[in-house]
């Protein structure tokens, strides 16, 4: 299945029975395949007359205790982020998939990965965080989404899927899950009274100063344990490596590949790829820093993700970046040289 297909089917088969989106390329095959699904399965398909109109929809059927989804392309993700703050705020689960592009502005079609900033620090207005989640191939943009319906709900919270062009458009063989139906009815949502003496209000304004800190607190302890329990990675041949290379999604693949023809090579290098983009893999680089390793950051973009890796290796170790801007995938030579030449530097290879 293409990516874009599989994470909507992913969702499907996860519960998503409400889905409110927007065209643009290059995710447009989720709304698409979601239109003729959504009606199989006893759901809601709404294409809105805006990303705002979108992304209003889905506080509403979150609201109402709905699995609900909405997808979109840099842009249109730009469109939707006052209302992500707003359900961040009201604690209002849903999941919003980025099918990144190239920018800033209109940018182009082609993949990018430079919204790794909009995605991991808000996006929105005020102090809230999102679960986000990089799928590194097709299987993953199955997984993970049903993952993101689950962690959504548990933490009453928006989660994020951040994927590029590459990953959406790109075909590979997947295993689907069985089709799972989920009750809608939930303690907090907007669904009646179901025995309470008063109806549940989902808001998020506090007016008075000690009421909007005391919600605020309460967020951030929930986010203390998304970071303390979410976090999510994959380290391939890191412990005796000289070299670790982090990279997430599309340049991950490339670096694997690359990686491959250099430990063929004898060459001491490794792959460190971030699931969670937030929380971020912040200990395991830690350690390894300690344990003296070097770091190159591989990312399609100007160097947003190489921010993180800087932070948690905290002047332990050294930290080299290599991106592309965006619409252009480095190539498996130009990571290979790369690695190469820093290994040299070194002394080895």
């Amino acid at each position: 299945m293409k990516g874009n297909e599989a994470l909507a089917e992913g969702a499907i088969r996860a519960g998503c029975r409400f889905f409110f989106g927007y065209p643009i390329t290059p995710q447009n095959e989720i709304p698409e395949y979601m239109a003729r699904r959504m009606p199989e399965v006893g759901g809601v398909f709404l294409q809105a007359e805006s990303e705002v109109s979108a992304i209003n929809m889905v506080y509403g059927a979150g609201g109402a205790g709905g699995r609900v989804l909405t997808s979109s392309s840099s842009p249109g993700i730009s469109l939707k982020q006052e209302g992500v703050s707003y359900m961040a705020g009201a604690q209002v689960p849903c999941v919003i998939v980025n099918v990144a592009r190239g920018g800033p502005g209109l940018g182009g079609l082609t993949p990018s990965q430079s919204d790794y900033f909009q995605a991991t620090k808000g996006g929105g207005h005020g102090d809230y965080r999102l679960l986000v989640y990089a799928p590194g191939n097709a299987q993953e943009m199955v997984d993970l989404i049903g993952l993101a319906f689950d962690k959504a709900e548990a933490y009453r919270n928006p989660v994020m899927i951040l994927s590029d062009a590459i990953m959406g458009q790109m075909m590979e063989p997947v295993v689907l899950p069985p089709l799972r139906e989920v009750a809608p009815d939930k303690p907090w949502a907007t669904t009646g009274k179901h025995g309470r003496s008063t109806p549940n209000v989902i808001n998020s304004l506090g007016i008075v100063g000690e009421d909007l800190e005391r919600i605020n607190i309460e967020l951030q302890e929930k986010y203390a344990r998304m970071a303390a329990d979410e976090v999510r990675y994959e380290a391939d041949g890191v412990e005796d490596a000289d070299l670790v290379v982090v990279a997430y999604g599309t340049s991950s693949r490339v670096v694997r590949s690359a990686i491959s023809r250099l430990r063929q090579e004898k060459m001491k290098v490794g792959l460190l790829r971030p699931i969670t983009l937030w929380p971020f893999p912040q200990q395991v680089l830690a350690e390894l820093a300690a344990a003296g390793k070097r770091f190159l950051v591989v990312e399609m973009s100007t160097g947003q993700m190489v921010e993180d890796v800087i932070l948690s290796v905290n002047d332990r170790s050294k930290v080299t970046f290599f991106g592309k801007l965006n619409g252009t995938v480095p190539t498996v030579k130009e990571v290979y040289d790369r690695i190469r030449s820093l290994l040299s530097e070194g002394g080895e290879g």
